[in-house]
């Protein structure tokens, strides 16, 4: 945990805690595609530069597009796999392995130690505040070096069994956690696959996992968070407190209402094994999406048909693998004829191709280590592992040098330039749609029209009605709709992830990333869904609160002091550098908003 004070003029953006792990990953990949990008036009709109224009395209068909020359980024890009064999895999492991050493040191402490260093730290964050000086320091940011972790100190001896929580500083990540409760067969009830993803982040911003359906985000399963304010006072908020509007406000705010210092977390018993149920799915977009849907919100409503585990994977646009899991006990997995598959190896396919394969094999079940599913999707960072390795996928690949995988994420990132950054950001899409359930199927069949991207990630989670409008909040009146998945209290979203280089870039066609992100904004504004605020972003501040509803955010903002300290939510989620004049200047026109109407 480290506070850092900066002027935005730096040409280095602030790392902002774990904002964009995972989008990081995706946009520091791509490594063996040449480039294919620039200008696309938009669907129907005839093009330009073409003397006879296409007729409308089908609103069900991707658009298509001009051929392209490569040029110097494309060689760069397609050979990166040499750089990060050789010198980020290396690196990486020595500080996974280091991370680890850490760790056990961290247990050895007993708690009075951890409890008191925990205490020295908060102390020097608040320290740090109040020696800031406004006019010379500029804006305040939590920072950290991209290659610095921390040992996960209260996190084995801080679990109260009674209570159910776990307590945790914030750059404590998903790896660590599971890797110290699974054995007492408790977790988190919301763990997000990738073991990199830190608490802060995921409280701060936004996090999922199969178990959100249930659970709802990860932000929701957070019972008390320890923060330091602007002007050095450190509360305790929780949801029935003097700070309970605090509470309500942290949320993907990304760090902009205070200095998250620590955060109790919500516990559920589990089980050794993971009983896994792969269906296989085939139709149309709508088909598939309706497939899904019930696969983990019967239709009759019965709660004995709802999975602990749920998440699909759409292939093609005409293909699809739903997932269904529910614990089991160890003597459950291992009787005779049932098959346990510990996909946490790292000679092992790839989950998601293994996965793939109920297509041809049909429907099938096995049993999982419950620790290696959860973390099922680590090794290969989803799919954007193929990018970064185009053989990594291999056997001999895996059998030799898999255990070295994944690359660091931060490492990744620290390795490439601003062209290829830029180039990343051009041809690749990187991206979460968090959009009603009973949308769905119209999410896919625009991702197809128009960018052509797969696999595709499906996820559902719970959002919430709270005592106050936070930033995100359901549908207004879903409650009397009655829709599918839906209760008096909760309505059900999903995340669509859309992590992969369009098929358009694949065929060495034009592609305009920046216009295609556009435009999947705009739908997500006008269907009441969500961009969570790691990814690319396309929006304005006008449109960033047609998305966002910025009542609460600016209340809190104002009653603790945050305005003229931290940044707004906006500009730190915005792409590109952001000039400390630039941000003052937003920052005063805040006591007079004038944020766009609801639309």
């Amino acid at each position: 945990m480290s506070v850092e004070c900066r002027r935005f003029k730096n040409p280095h953006r602030c790392p902002c805690g774990d904002r964009g792990q995972q989008a990081a990953a995706a946009s520091a990949s791509l490594a063996h595609l040449p480039l294919r990008l620039l200008r696309r036009r938009s669907a129907g709109r005839p093009d330009p530069q073409l003397k006879h224009p296409p007729p409308m395209a089908d609103v069900h068909e991707p658009l298509v597009r001009r051929k392209r020359k490569k040029v110097l980024v494309d060689y760069l890009v397609q050979f990166r796999w040499i750089l990060v064999i050789f010198v980020v895999l290396p690196i990486s492991s020595l500080i996974y392995f280091n991370i680890f050493l850490g760790d056990m040191w961290s247990a050895m402490k007993s708690e009075k130690k951890r409890q008191k260093q925990h205490d020295e730290n908060v102390q020097k964050v608040v320290k740090r505040l109040k020696q800031r000086n406004p006019k010379k320091d500029g804006l305040v940011c939590t920072a950290r070096k991209p290659w610095i972790a921390v040992g996960m100190r209260n996190v084995d001896t801080s679990i109260d069994k009674e209570r159910m929580v776990a307590k945790v500083e914030p750059l404590v990540n998903m790896g660590q956690i599971s890797r110290a409760t699974c054995p007492m067969n408790l977790a988190l009830a919301v763990i997000a696959e990738l073991d990199d993803l830190t608490v802060g982040g995921l409280i701060n911003g936004y996090g999922i996992e199969g178990s959100s359906h249930l659970y709802g985000l990860f932000s929701d399963t957070v019972v008390a968070m320890e923060v330091v304010l602007a002007d050095g006072r450190v509360v305790r908020a929780t949801k029935d407190n003097e700070y309970s509007d605090l509470f309500y406000g942290i949320p993907w705010s990304q760090g902009t209402l205070g200095f998250l210092v620590s955060a109790e977390i919500k516990l559920i018993p589990i089980k050794e094994y993971m009983k896994l149920t792969y269906i296989p799915v085939k139709g149309s977009l709508k088909e598939i999406a309706q497939a899904y849907a019930d696969s983990f919100a019967p239709r009759d409503g019965d709660p004995a048909k709802v999975p602990d585990f749920v998440e699909g994977m759409v292939y093609t646009e005409s293909e699809g693998v739903m997932m269904t899991g529910v614990y089991a006990s160890k003597e459950e997995a291992k009787k005779k004829g049932n098959k346990i598959n510990c996909v946490g190896w790292w000679f092992k396919p790839w989950f998601y191709q293994h996965a793939q394969t109920a297509l041809k094999r049909g429907e099938f079940v096995e049993y999982i280590p419950t620790r290696e599913y959860y973390h099922r999707h680590t090794r290969c960072l989803y799919w954007e592992g193929k990018l970064i390795l185009p053989f990594g996928d291999q056997f001999w690949f895996r059998f030799l040098l898999g255990w070295l995988m994944p690359p660091k994420v931060s490492l990744l990132k620290a390795t490439q330039g601003e062209a290829i950054r830029n180039y990343y950001h051009d041809n690749h899409v990187i991206q979460d749609m968090l959009v009603p359930l009973y949308k769905v199927g119209d999410a896919l069949e625009f991702v197809h029209r128009e960018m052509e991207v797969y696999p595709l990630w499906l996820c559902p989670h719970r959002l919430y009605k709270l005592p106050v409008k936070t930033m995100v909040y359901p549908e207004p009146g879903f409650e009397h709709q009655h829709r599918q998945g839906d209760t008096s209290y909760a309505q059900m979203f999903t995340d669509v992830g859309v992590y992969y280089t369009p098929a358009a870039v694949l065929r060495g066609e034009e592609f305009n990333g920046a216009e295609a992100v556009h435009r999947l904004e705009q739908w997500l504004i006008e269907n009441h869904s969500y961009q969570p605020q790691y990814a690319v972003s396309e929006l304005n501040e006008k449109d960033f609160w047609r998305m966002f509803d910025a009542s609460h955010y600016e209340h809190c903002r104002r009653k603790y002091g945050a305005v003229g300290t931290f940044m707004s939510v906006y500009y730190k989620s915005k792409k590109g550098r952001k000039t400390e004049k630039e941000v003052q200047e937003a920052e005063a026109a805040i006591l007079e908003p004038a944020y766009a109407d609801e639309a």
